[in-house]
């Protein structure tokens, strides 16, 4: 019965679409208007629906040993895995963490409150190298802070801290990885085998502080995390990811908060995001190396508070090469941002695909210096042509209090043209920056409004008129 009707549903809607002439060359506000509500009324509650906790044993070993801490941790991890899993329990008190806290299957490490865990600050105990992301590329590399590859029903839980550490030496390594970026970025885009980019030691590329690769059934709950080296939590290639009411702080640079790259059914919720970067970015891995892996899909990113030093409240990219699709992001607010509300970033190196992005509900309540950004051509471009596709966005009752750069950008290519994009109930209380709009097909701008006046397609600085067709 329940299928019929969904049946009956999509069908009026396609009926509908064209009576009113609202096919995707048309892109009119019934097409927009269609395609919104088939999204959030239909696709929206059935990825919810797809999104469930893991389940753990009752079995728990309680670790309190403050002079072999990790040693202890991991023998515990170990007992419950090889006999179905449980909970292993650290009361309040404070650990020293001296290297990576490696997960088995069917763990869930629960944190008291006031339990700390310090990491190291020192990166020789986050070696033998372990096969890592760094920013979208595969690498042997000191591994993540806590780690795990390949397993199956994890969790961190509790109102315990997470601390990196990352001041003493982690920040610095900022000023010292240039060489080691270029050498990574061309092993993957010379597809060298995976196990011979080996970095680690004499290498300047920061470990992340969460990176869970190829597991299943996550849950981040509770915790406050803070000071890690570079990307905070970053899951990849990841299915049944659930992260809710998280207190992520303020790290060093590139400390994104949460970083999904590759994953599906993902839900981030209640969370209150403080970084010098982006609080949360969308990934897919980078360039050549990210094109053979299944694309960040099915995400949804709903009533969180962020604020960002120098980053974007919620983007996409820049390494998004194995695609981005049905992201839905709804009642988030922004409290402070020095650059984006919004951006979405590429550059003709990555090839892959962004769309079906619904947003609605966000409000961004200080000064930013870009409201809305599309780029086409993102820093760090090696000279390839391998043009992104952006299509289908649809942003909706969206308030921005300031923005003193730019105020809405959508800068597609000639090349590649940014496709239907939708704009509605969006304002823009303060701004003398300019609207522009390159290389853009199918916009619309549905009671758009910055400082208080109604803008229309007439008012943007557009080339729209060129790329109609």
């Amino acid at each position: 019965m329940k299928r019929f009707v969904i049946i009956i549903i999509t069908s009026i809607l396609i009926v509908g679409c064209k009576k009113n002439r609202t096919t995707i060359n048309d892109f009119s506000i019934e097409y927009a208007k269609a395609k919104i509500d088939t999204a959030w009324n239909m696709t929206y509650p059935k990825i919810v629906k797809k999104i469930v906790p893991p389940k753990f044993k009752p079995d728990t070993i309680v670790v309190n040993d403050t002079i072999y801490f990790r040693e202890s941790l991991h023998k515990a991890m170990t007992k419950l895995s090889e006999t179905g899993g449980g909970v292993v329990h650290i009361p309040t008190g404070n650990y020293k963490v001296n290297g990576p806290i490696v997960f088995r299957s069917n763990i869930n490490l629960n944190l008291a409150e006031n339990a700390i865990l310090e990491f190291s600050p020192h990166p020789e105990d986050y070696l033998p190298v372990v096969k890592t992301r760094w920013e979208g590329t595969f690498a042997m590399n000191y591994s993540p802070l806590i780690y795990a590859i390949d397993k199956v029903n994890l969790a961190i839980t509790g109102k315990g801290q997470i601390n990196g550490n990352c001041k003493p030496i982690w920040s610095e390594w900022k000023f010292k990885q240039k060489e080691d970026k270029k050498r990574i970025r061309q092993m993957g885009n010379d597809q060298i085998p995976i196990e011979e980019r080996v970095f680690g030691e004499g290498h300047f590329l920061r470990p992340s502080g969460i990176q869970f690769i190829n597991c299943q059934n996550i849950l981040f709950e509770d915790f406050t995390i803070q000071e890690t080296p570079f990307w905070t939590i970053h899951p990849v290639l990841c299915k049944n990811v659930i992260t809710r009411y998280l207190n992520i702080k303020k790290g060093t640079h590139n400390d994104d908060g949460f970083d999904p790259e590759n994953s599906q059914y993902v839900l981030i919720e209640n969370c209150n995001i403080n970084t010098y970067d982006d609080c949360i970015s969308i990934k897919a891995g980078r360039d050549q190396d990210g094109w053979d892996y299944p694309p960040s899909e099915n995400i949804i990113i709903r009533n969180n508070t962020f604020s960002t030093a120098v980053g974007s409240g919620f983007c996409i990219g820049s390494e998004m090469s194995g695609g981005v699709q049905n992201l839905f992001v709804h009642d988030n607010t922004l409290n402070g941002s020095k650059k984006h509300a919004f951006q979405f970033k590429s550059n003709p190196d990555r090839g892959g695909f962004i769309k079906d992005v619904f947003i609605k509900n966000f409000k961004a309540l200080d000064t930013v210096k870009y409201g809305l950004e599309f780029t086409t051509d993102y820093k760090g471009w090696r000279g390839n042509k391998y043009y992104t596709l952006y299509s289908d966005f649809y942003f909706q009752n969206i308030d921005v209090n300031k923005a003193t750069d730019i105020s809405i950008k959508i800068n597609g290519r000639n090349e590649q043209k940014i496709k239907r994009v939708y704009l509605e109930n969006l304002s823009l209380k303060e701004s003398s920056a300019p609207f522009i709009v390159n290389h853009t097909q199918n916009l619309i701008l549905n009671k758009v409004s910055i400082n208080g006046k109604q803008i229309t397609n007439a008012d943007v600085n557009t080339t729209l008129n060129k790329d109609k067709k």
